[in-house]
């Protein structure tokens, strides 16, 4: 969103995704919804069909009073870990907003270091539209940005599983290896990477 930046006595929903995957960033969304009329069809984006989150994803961007992303690299990720990845770029989202909500509302249990009143709500992605709304959002902007790289890295799945740690991506790693785009800090990564580096074993039978 664009604007001038200024104060609003509201709540931005905050949510993040893609902590699991093997490659790709993880991604976070920040909403401000307007009290009413009230958005219909906001759900945990995991419980909507790819068709049902684009159409959302439009809808929420159109009538949200503000929305932002943010992210975390992959390199962050495995420096950080992906924990504090996620922190990070939930962080970054609030704050990318163009206006400053009176509090945050965050889904899980562990929160990021705001500048205002911040709460969890586990299970928030299906319980508080805002957080629902930024669920969605997040979602469908890492499934964009894994799409891409699947044409930037062929043969591994990524347009499909969007890097998560499917046996067709496993089986990629093996015979393709790791690229730039994959966790090194992520045990199934972190294996092939040591097998690859681990000298030949010259043992005579």
């Amino acid at each position: 969103m664009t604007g001038e930046r200024f104060a609003c006595p509201c709540v931005a929903g905050v949510d993040e995704v893609g902590r699991g995957p093997l490659a790709g960033p993880v991604v976070a969304a920040a909403v401000i919804l307007p009290a009413r009329p009230l958005l219909r069809g906001l759900a945990d984006s995991k419980a909507l069909s790819a068709a049902e989150r684009d159409a959302l994803d439009i809808r929420i961007r159109e009538r949200a009073l503000a929305w932002a992303l943010g992210e975390a690299s992959v390199e962050e990720i495995d420096s950080l870990n992906i924990l504090q990845a996620s922190l990070l770029a939930m962080r970054r989202a609030v704050a990318a907003l163009s206006i400053t909500p009176f509090a945050a509302w965050v889904d899980g249990n562990t929160w990021p270091r705001l500048a205002m009143p911040t709460r969890t709500v586990i299970g928030g992605d299906a319980r508080v539209p805002a957080i629902s709304a930024a669920s969605i959002i997040a979602k469908v902007a890492r499934d964009a940005q894994m799409v891409a790289l699947d044409a930037q890295y062929p043969g591994y799945g990524l347009a499909r599983h969007k890097g998560y740690g499917t046996a067709v991506h496993r089986q990629a790693l093996e015979s393709l290896g790791v690229t730039p785009i994959h966790r090194r800090s992520f045990a199934p990564v972190a294996r092939i990477l040591s097998a690859v580096q681990r000298p030949p074993d010259y043992t005579l039978e």
